[in-house]
C-alpha cells in the first residue's frame, strides 16, 4: 500500500521504529518475535517441537541501538554477567512461543552476526540430540571451557538457534 507521496508504508514503518526510542513494549516483541522464529528453525530441522526456550539475544545493528536495548533491559532486569560481547540479563519473565523467557543478551554490533538474534532451547537429552543432528548440515558444536552448544544456522532465516550444554538458565541457577 502507498501513501500519497507513492512511499510505501512497510518503508515508512520501517525507517519510524528504527528511529524512535525502543520503549519495553518493544523490546518484549522483538524478543519475542526472535524466539518464534528461532523456534520455527528448530521445528523445521530437528523434532525437538517442544524443546523450552531458556535464552535469547539481541543482536544489536548499531552502537545507538545497543545503548538503547541496553537501557532497556535495565528496567525489565538486572545485569547477571558481563561479557565482551555485551551484557547478560535475568529479565522479568517474557511469554513467548517457547515459554517464558528469563534471560536475555544484548550483543553489541558484530559485522559476522548480520541476523537479528538467537534464541537457545533446552532439549530433553543433550546426547542423544547431539549424536542425532551434529552430523547434519547446518549444525555445528561450538566448545567453551565450562559448557558445549550446538548452532543450527541457515541463510532462510533471520536468526540463529542454539541448543546448550547445560542450558545457560541451569548455569545461572534460575530453573
Amino acid at each position: 500500500m502507498t501513501d500519497s507521496t507513492g512511499v510505501k508504508e512497510i518503508f515508512v514503518s520501517h525507517f519510524i521504529s528504527k528511529n524512535i526510542f525502543m520503549s519495553e513494549i518493544n523490546i518484549n516483541n522483538l524478543v519475542a518475535d526472535i524466539v518464534q522464529e528461532s523456534c520455527e528453525l528448530k521445528n523445521k530441522y530437528t523434532d525437538e517441537v517442544n524443546a523450552l526456550v531458556n535464552y535469547a539475544c539481541i543482536f544489536s545493528q548499531s552502537d545507538d541501538e545497543f545503548c538503547e536495548l541496553k537501557k532497556y533491559a535495565e528496567q525489565i532486569g538486572r545485569v547477571v554477567e558481563k561479557t565482551p560481547s555485551g551484557p547478560l540479563y535475568q529479565i522479568n519473565p517474557i511469554n513467548t512461543v517457547s515459554g517464558p523467557l528469563k534471560l536475555l543478551k544484548i550483543r553489541q554490533p558484530d559485522i559476522t552476526k548480520p541476523e537479528r538474534g538467537d534464541a537457545d532451547f533446552t532439549v530433553g537429552d543433550y546426547h542423544i540430540f547431539k549424536d542425532k543432528y551434529l552430523s547434519q548440515n547446518n549444525f555445528k558444536l561450538i566448545a567453551r571451557p565450562d559448557f558445549e552448544m550446538i548452532e543450527l544456522m541457515v541463510s532462510d532465516f533471520s536468526v540463529r538457534t542454539y541448543f546448550s550444554h547445560l542450558p545457560l538458565d541451569e548455569q545461572f541457577g534460575l530453573k
